[in-house]
């Protein structure tokens, strides 16, 4: 028996619990409602850990590992951004957003959202968010693809075309079958091998150094300046690092599952539950490249693959430091990464295909069984352009999430954040706040940069579009102001 062979078994009885938990939810979604945000059901526990783990994609366990592993300490400060970020969104946005689209017309996707709230009678709203989330999403999905191709890649020593179907195949079987459910369910489990993963492997990596103090030494003596914070920095390059935490606010996959929380009552519980989760496993993500640092550099013999391609320092230090069924088990869990946040991407596509397009413009009367099929179908038909864009072995994880990332941030945070804080915001100001948003990056990216982060401008220009246009327009309805006052009351009372 090859040292494969344990992890192939792992990785095929992981996948077949997934499809299993996707058969389970399959019996329980009997409406689009079900299938889009599992009819509101999810209870603080799984409403903490699906949105922690559809966040953290394969960038958590390869692309963060391996920028700390290359530049040492210094490129954390992405996480701590991360950090940030995503407890000011479970703050300010997760409880307002679950009361805010129960009371406008129980929305069940965010351009149906932005629709019912600003009274968007042309539906150019919807439009163009369903199209925004089509185009940074695909984009997204691909990364998502490129990550479990690598995975599969290395592991098992397959083609990268042949890992690139093999990665995706899974995933796509459980978010077509069970939709919603199956994506939150599976996401709880992946969420759980994650943090187990990324607790123990920096731990052992650390003992197989010779210890906390050896490890140190061994890490400054490859280059001292791995424990500089400010190593190589720039206050632009800083303040970029930092600024992934302002994409929390836009990014419709996540916000999906504040959306499904079964009542806001639960988003206090599942704000701790998801913080502490997630300063673990980005904790022990940075722990892993460190440590992976003094490993290496103490066993040069078996650093090629990491000298290759950096991102693999974690699937390496599994591979060589435990037993194969154990290193099955770890490896699961960076196919759980991926797995989690593509399947949350999928069937938010899915959404906007089905509920933005498909029911508000082509089929109006459509039976809630057809648009669940439609849903299938929709997920199969983005799942395939995201495999054909990944079909570049040269894609790097981490350059694809951050353009996606930046534009999801800058398009839909700040329509969404002044959205559910300010009741004068109107139809004009959210969609020049999306239209500048998502300009200003694509612009940005492409022919300005400067070396900082395109979510910065994006974000600010698209705030000062939505107060303007708000301003110089015709002011909101009364209907409009009556049901904000009246959302903001509930979740207030709570």
């Amino acid at each position: 028996m090859t040292a494969s062979t344990p992890m192939l078994v792992t990785f095929v009885v992981y996948i077949a619990a997934m499809v299993l938990i996707g058969l389970i939810a399959y019996l329980r979604t009997k409406n689009l409602s079900d299938y889009i945000l599992g009819g509101r059901s999810l209870g603080s526990f799984v409403t903490a850990l699906s949105a922690g783990a559809s966040d953290m994609s394969g960038w958590l366990l390869m692309g963060l590992p391996g920028a700390i592993f290359v530049a040492g300490i210094s490129e954390s400060w992405i996480a701590i951004g991360l950090v940030i970020g995503a407890y000011l969104n479970w703050l300010f946005v997760a409880g307002r957003l679950r009361v805010q689209t129960e009371h406008n017309g129980n929305a069940l996707t965010l351009p149906d959202y932005f629709t019912n709230r600003f009274e968007d009678n042309s539906r150019i709203l919807r439009i163009f968010s369903a199209l925004v989330i089509l185009v940074f999403f695909t984009i997204y999905c691909a990364s998502g693809v490129v990550a479990g191709a690598r995975l599969f890649e290395s592991t098992f020593g397959m083609s990268y075309e042949t890992a690139l179907w093999a990665g995706a195949a899974a995933t796509i079987a459980y978010t077509f079958i069970g939709g919603f459910l199956a994506v939150s369910w599976t996401d709880t489990v992946q969420a759980t091998l994650m943090i187990f993963a990324l607790i123990l492997t920096p731990i052992v990596v650390m003992i197989a150094t010779g210890g906390f103090d050896p490890a140190m030494v061994a890490i400054e003596a490859v280059d001292a300046t791995n424990f500089d914070m400010l190593k190589g920095a720039t206050f632009v390059g800083v303040i970029s690092l930092m600024a992934w935490g302002l994409g929390y606010f836009g990014q419709p996959h996540i916000l999906a599952r504040f959306m499904a929380a079964d009542s806001v009552k639960s988003i206090p519980a599942a704000r701790r539950i998801s913080m502490t989760w997630m300063i673990l496993t980005l904790a022990g993500a940075v722990a892993v490249g460190f440590f992976g640092i003094a490993y290496f550099s103490a066993h040069p013999e078996v650093a090629g693959p990491v000298g290759e391609n950096p991102e693999r320092v974690f699937i390496e230090l599994a591979k060589l430091l435990f037993n194969p069924w154990i290193a099955g088990i770890l490896l699961s869990a960076i196919l759980a990464a991926v797995m989690s946040t593509l399947s949350c991407q999928l069937l938010v596509c899915s959404s906007a295909l089905t509920e933005d397009f498909y029911k508000a413009f082509l089929r109006k009367g459509a039976s809630q069984t057809e648009l669940v099929w439609v849903g299938r179908a929709m997920v199969l038909l983005v799942a395939l352009v995201a495999i054909a864009l990944a079909a570049n072995p040269e894609n790097r994880v981490l350059g694809l999430v951050s353009y996606a990332w930046a534009g999801f941030g800058a398009a839909f945070g700040p329509v969404v954040i002044l959205s559910l804080l300010w009741k004068g915001m109107t139809r004009n100001g959210a969609l020049a706040g999306m239209l500048v948003g998502a300009a200003t990056v694509i612009v940005w990216k492409n022919w300005i940069g400067l070396g900082l982060y395109e979510i910065i401008p994006g974000f600010i220009l698209a705030t000062l579009a939505i107060v303007i246009f708000s301003r110089i327009g015709k002011a909101p309805s009364q209907s409009m102001l009556e049901r904000f006052d009246k959302a903001e009351s509930e979740y207030k009372s709570v």
